[in-house]
């Protein structure tokens, strides 16, 4: 016998996406600089899922942290895509990061799309020089 699940858990649906995907989903957008803009494919490949764009999406759909740049994330193709319901307020947090926004698509997207690049920690920028081996004659 099947039961459908209870509100308080549907209204939760994204709290059932694993919790490692989910930090790691939560990580590469916080890494989104402003001015640019991610896919929710570009998102799932950088957290290591590429074929996970639709879980990406459901994890914004239920994000709401301020600390999360979700306005960030589109479509395919430029396309906006869903922002809670309100297109209205991702156009306008995108156009006052100086993203070029007609219609429904984000214009000149290959000059504002993010694709993640090499993460440096600070150890990583420093040059070392490389260790020399000693001979024994």
């Amino acid at each position: 016998m099947t039961r459908s699940l209870p509100t308080s858990v549907r209204s939760n649906a994204t709290k059932a996406i694993p919790d490692p995907f989910r930090h790691k989903v939560l990580s590469v957008v916080r890494r989104i600089p402003p001015g640019r803009v991610a896919t929710y494919g570009d998102v799932a490949a950088l957290a290591g899922h590429p074929r996970a764009a639709r879980a990406v999406g459901n994890i914004m759909k239920g994000c709401g942290r301020p600390d999360v740049p979700c306005h960030r994330v589109i479509a395919a193709g430029g396309r906006l895509g869903g922002y809670g319901g309100n297109e209205v307020l991702k156009r306008a947090l995108l156009a006052a990061e100086g993203v070029v926004v007609s219609g429904a698509r984000v214009r000149e997207l290959d000059r504002v799309r993010w694709r993640g690049g090499p993460r440096r920690s600070p150890a990583a920028s420093r040059t070392r020089r490389p260790r020399r081996k000693i001979r024994k004659t």
